[in-house]
Parts: C-alpha cells; structure tokens; sequence
C-alpha cells in the first residue's frame, strides 16, 4: 500500500462514524492477520477517543472577557497585588504580573516576570507583544479572551 493510500485511509477512517464504515476501507485490502485486526481496533478506538477530545474543546464555554482600556490610559497593569489596575485573585498569577501599554498601533502586552508565564494565543509572550480584539490572553491559569470596550 503506498504512503498516499495509507493517508487517505488512516483520515477516513479517523472520521468514520460507523463499523460499516470501516469495513469499506478494508474490503480491497488481503484478510486480516489476527495482530493487524488488533491495531485497527486500537486506531478506531484512538479515533474516538480525538473525536471525543474534539467535542469536549468545541462545548467549553467561552472564556470572559478581557476590555481594552479606553480614554488616555497609557499603561494597565495586571496581577494579583491590590495596586494593579486589573486585580485576579489567581494564586497562578504573580503580584505583578503582565502589563498592557498603549503603542502608536495599538495595545501591547507583556509579560512583567511573571512564575507562572503570559500566553497570548496559546505562545508564551517573552517581548512585548501587540494585541486585538478577539486574541486569547493567559496569566497563570486563568484566562481571557480581549474585547473592546464600548
């Protein structure tokens, strides 16, 4: 069997939804030795399990959202001390956390020292970063998807 022919066989049957399914990719294919029906029963069943994987990510609720300042506000701290502008009472989230800094194209976010890490759109930020509407923000455990403040 070539690799192209195993490709489409192993993405079909990864999107199979019946048994029926799965024994039309091997009707072609020379009978089945006991150990090759054995790791077509795992694959089918790893399939599944993505399947299932892929639904649960698909029904998660929706994180809350974080609002881009407005006004002449040119910095926004975010942690977990009381003198930040964004207070998150998140163990996983340092004293003093990320920042949000107004450049000439928009807000930028970065990550202050934090222990436990700054992600924006699931990358660890390490410089300064620029943010939209609609990116994915994490400080610690905790996370925010950014909206604008109407």
């Amino acid at each position: 069997m070539s690799q192209d022919s195993f490709v489409h066989r192993m993405d079909a049957a990864l999107r199979a939804r019946e048994q029926g399914e799965l024994a039309q990719l091997l009707a072609d294919l020379p009978a089945i030795r006991p150990i090759a029906g054995s790791i077509l029963h795992r694959l089918a069943r790893a399939g599944h399990a993505a399947r299932n994987r892929v639904a649960a990510l698909l029904t998660m609720p929706a994180p809350p959202a974080l609002m881009l300042p407005r006004g002449a506000q040119s910095s926004f701290t975010i942690g977990r001390d009381q003198a930040c502008d964004l207070v998150l009472a998140d163990l996983t989230v340092s004293r003093c956390h990320a920042g949000l800094h107004r450049g000439i194209g928009g807000w930028l976010l970065g990550d202050l020292g934090s222990t436990n890490g700054t992600l924006l759109n699931g990358w660890r930020v390490t410089s300064p970063v620029a943010v939209r509407v609609g990116d994915t923000v994490s400080f610690g455990s905790m996370t925010f998807k950014i909206r604008e403040d109407r």
